[in-house]
């Protein structure tokens, strides 16, 4: 890493949910809203996203824990903003305080952890797998 972030380092990222955002069975009287899978996927890139001006060229940050409640539904058309905050660093682990709101509510809240990892060990370790 060129420098370890900060606890107390945010990221932002805000979205409105589109179809590709929603639960696949909205049928039969189920409305459209955000499915919880999507909205990690976009808590993962939040968090991957805030770590990315304390890396090397050649390091990403993986995902290796959640810890997370979806409170409650958010409809499609609505904008969501999620935050990421540094809560931890140890070694090359980072623990973010991950929420997201809706215009009305907060829909989510919890916490993920994320490991830096240079691109060709960590590409090496997967292609030991493939064989």
């Amino acid at each position: 890493m060129k420098s370890s972030p900060r606890v107390g380092t945010v990221g932002e990222f805000q979205f409105v949910v589109e179809q590709e955002h929603v639960i696949d069975f909205a049928r039969g009287g189920m409305p459209a809203v955000l499915s919880t899978p999507k909205l990690i996927g976009l808590i993962e890139r939040t968090s991957r996203e805030t770590l990315v001006p304390f890396l090397e060229n050649d390091e990403r940050s993986v995902g290796i824990e959640i810890d997370f409640r979806h409170l409650a539904p958010t409809p499609q058309g609505e904008r969501v903003a999620i935050t990421a905050r540094v809560v931890h660093v140890e070694d090359r682990a980072v623990t973010f305080q991950v929420e997201a709101r809706d215009q009305h509510e907060l829909i989510a809240r919890g916490l993920h952890k994320r490991v830096i990892v240079r691109v060709e060990s960590f590409n090496r370790r997967v292609q030991r797998k493939s064989v």
